[in-house]
């Protein structure tokens, strides 16, 4: 009896130590607050919870739900592969979302009846434009609301009333995008995938940027387009940070951009950037340094773009491995006491946690040694930071052990593969004898970004488990004994599409094999000189070199005729390119690593100990030849609720699903008409609850879509 007493006793201090509670007590947090009860924000609401505290939709009556309506956008075209990453808001009963093509639209939420729609391209003939995440939102107080995206090279302004550009927004409603990066990136024509967060009349914006352009954030006056401040993610002369480059760096290097999106915290007036890392992104030797802000999340007054306080995830990162979704601002209990927080999710799989004023890590940190880089002139940094908890929710390791059985016969070529590659660290850089990249570049964590429970302290975040191999290639000897034209494709275009162009496994970048039959010789121009879809614009490129590659495409074996001479002059080059992003799978099609490929984990953050883990997706002829769930590649967040579940979509398998947060339990599921790639949205109107996803395609080597579905009770 005494030792249970005293049993009892040491669980109690313990929990009230650590908070370990499934339901943590008292919180601070205001459930019934209405940036929990809409969807007036990317991602839920400006500080990144992708929670909702609806109940009407609960574990109970969940296996009612059926679709309420169904938006198609009519942007399909033929052969062409698109996607739609669209986190919609939902704002007074209205939906704004869109489509494949980047047109804008809004929609009576509760029937999914068109009311605008705007086409920042119109007049030009339809194609693949790339991917649009959400929008930003501003209101001036008297009912006259603006939406902010980015399209092509332009930000645009339009009334949410109308979907008409506001014409007091730069120049007649949009502004060049690539103005106000303190260098020239006219002719690169920078974009953004994600959009902005607004604080107070500052539009605060992150980019998506090619060819080496900067990747400073700007905060743009939300009436008239002005750029407010600038906050240089690549340090000058005199800027915190400036000693981690080489001197001349901030003139000639660039990435380092926020793409993910960025959190708010509107009382405190900080703003959270997730950064990418430098260019080039597989070889430094020409950067040399730990180079901030590279792959940090860096806090920012969002008053004055002043930094207030940054964390650097990879120093001197050379695989990639920048922080992939905007982060999560939580509040969780530690040490007995609640404590603001923000959570990071990365491509490596791990969360880092730090306290939301300072920037001190919540939970211990380690360092893990880096071997030495092979690569002439790479220095790769000799160490790099982890934390102790929450353990990785994604393996880091892949040994022999690890190589996949499922495919018959498949084991002896994926372990010769496996041993001629660098495989003994996850820091292993990159080399000529190919890297194994573990998590992949896709993750781990990647955009579709983590729902933080702030009833239990829980994140819920989805991860992939691809192994990819990197190769670096040496340019003087790739491009040894080849015309002039190859050579720039070689230096330029083989990275994405293979060297022998045959584009890279699931579609992701395509086949040029047979591009000179497809295509005519000015509409390879236009594509290779503005880009189109997820490629960049080589704008940089002199005529010459473009009409060589133009040639080359159309026939590679024709004798080069005219000798062309190659500048480069707006893309330094590095002695090392690389042999493309390649996926490693097993000649059936399937990861050269055994299940699961793609998990959903549930990680209590005031103790840092994971609650479940299950795979996420399904091959079908898998499971019919009696092989467990094995989990597929998924793109697109999870969205938690009061009524205790997860609304998730992501998979490859196309499906749409929810589970029971507390336990992972799958509780229904249904077939969408294109895989769900994006972050679901949960909002009601006139008292009935709804979730709707973009069902777009066109990831993995599925097919594209172009619909928006609703859910909703059935008999309600």
């Amino acid at each position: 009896m005494i030792s249970r007493i005293i049993n009892v006793f040491i669980l109690v201090i313990f929990i009230s130590i650590t908070g370990c509670t499934q339901k943590v007590q008292e919180s601070p947090i205001d459930l019934n607050h209405e940036q929990y009860r809409t969807w007036h924000s990317f991602l839920g609401d400006k500080e990144g919870s992708q929670y909702s505290s609806l109940t009407q939709i609960n574990r109970e009556n969940v296996h009612q739900l059926e679709v309420a309506w169904a938006f198609s956008t009519g942007d399909l075209i033929d052969g062409v592969r698109t996607e739609i990453q669209v986190n919609p808001l939902i704002i007074d009963g209205i939906l704004y979302g869109t489509s494949p093509l980047k047109k804008a639209f809004a929609l009576k939420a509760d029937t999914g009846e068109l009311i605008w729609k705007f086409d920042p391209f119109e007049g030009e003939e339809p194609r693949s434009r790339g991917v649009n995440r959400g929008f930003a939102t501003w209101s001036d107080g008297d009912g006259h609301r603006r939406l902010f995206y980015v399209a092509g090279h332009r930000l645009y302004a339009l009334d949410a009333e109308t979907g008409l550009p506001v014409e007091e927004f730069g120049d007649q409603g949009s502004i060049d995008f690539s103005i106000g990066l303190d260098r020239d990136a006219l002719d690169i024509r920078v974009t953004a995938t994600s959009p902005g967060v607004v604080y107070e009349d500052k539009l605060i914006h992150g980019s998506r940027v090619y060819n080496l352009a900067p990747g400073h954030i700007r905060a743009f006056n939300v009436r008239t387009g002005e750029i407010e401040w600038i906050f240089r993610t690549i340090p000058y002369p005199g800027d915190y940070g400036y000693e981690t480059w080489p001197p001349d760096a901030w003139t000639r290097v660039g990435n380092t951009n926020s793409w993910p999106g960025m959190s708010l915290d509107a009382e405190r007036g900080i703003v959270y950037a997730p950064v990418a890392s430098p260019g080039h992104d597989f070889y430094g030797g020409d950067r040399l340094g730990e180079n901030l802000f590279g792959s940090s999340l860096v806090a920012l007054n969002a008053a004055t773009g002043e930094r207030v306080w940054h964390y650097q995830f990879v120093r001197h990162d050379i695989w990639d491995y920048d922080p992939p979704a905007a982060p999560n601002l939580i509040t969780i209990r530690r040490n007995g006491r609640w404590v603001d927080a923000v959570s990071q999710t990365t491509k490596t799989g791990f969360v880092y946690v730090f306290d939301r004023e300072t920037g001190e890590p919540l939970f211990p940190m380690t360092e893990e040694e880096v071997p030495p880089s092979d690569l002439r002139g790479e220095k790769a940094w000799p160490s790099q930071p982890v934390p102790l908890k929450p353990l990785p929710f994604a393996r880091r390791q892949f040994s022999e052990d690890d190589i996949s059985t499922v495919t018959p016969g498949a084991y002896d070529a994926l372990l010769q593969r496996f041993r001629e590659i660098h495989t003994d660290s996850p820091w292993d850089p990159p080399s000529t004898q190919g890297t194994l990249i573990f998590p992949g570049f896709d993750g781990g964590a990647e955009w579709g970004g983590a729902a933080f429970d702030p009833e239990t302290g829980i994140l819920y975040v989805n991860s992939n488990e691809m192994p990819w191999i990197l190769e670096m290639v040496e340019t003087d000897a790739m491009a040894a004994g080849m015309p002039r034209a190859e050579q720039i494709y070689a230096i330029n275009c083989a990275i994405c599409h293979g060297s022998n162009r045959t584009g890279a496994q699931h579609g992701a970048n395509p086949s040029l094999v047979d591009i000179g039959e497809r295509l005519s010789t000015d509409e390879l121009y236009e594509v290779i000189h503005d880009g189109r879809g997820v490629m960049p614009s080589f704008s940089f490129l002199s005529k010459n070199e473009l009409d060589g590659i133009i040639k080359f495409l159309q026939d590679p074996d024709a004798p080069e005729v005219t000798p062309i001479e190659i500048t480069m002059s707006r893309a330094p080059q590095v002695p090392y390119s690389n042999t493309g992003y390649n996926r490693w799978f097993d000649p059936e099609g399937y990861p050269a690593i055994k299940p699961p490929w793609g998990t959903l984990n549930a990680i209590d953050l005031n103790t840092g100990e994971h609650v479940w883990n299950i795979p996420l997706g399904e091959f079908r002829e898998l499971s019919e030849r009696g092989i467990p769930q094995t989990g597929t590649e998924n793109y697109g967040g999870p969205v938690v609720t009061a009524g205790g579940l997860v609304f998730i979509g992501a998979t490859a398998d196309e499906k749409f699903r929810v589970f029971d947060k507390a336990t992972g339990e799958l509780l229904w599921e249904t077939q969408l008409p294109a895989g769900g790639y994006a972050t679901p949205a949960v909002y009601e109107v006139d008292g009935r609850q709804y979730v709707v996803i973009a069902a777009g395609g066109g990831k993995v080597g599925t097919k594209s879509g172009d619909t928006y579905v609703a859910f909703t009770l059935s008999g309600e």
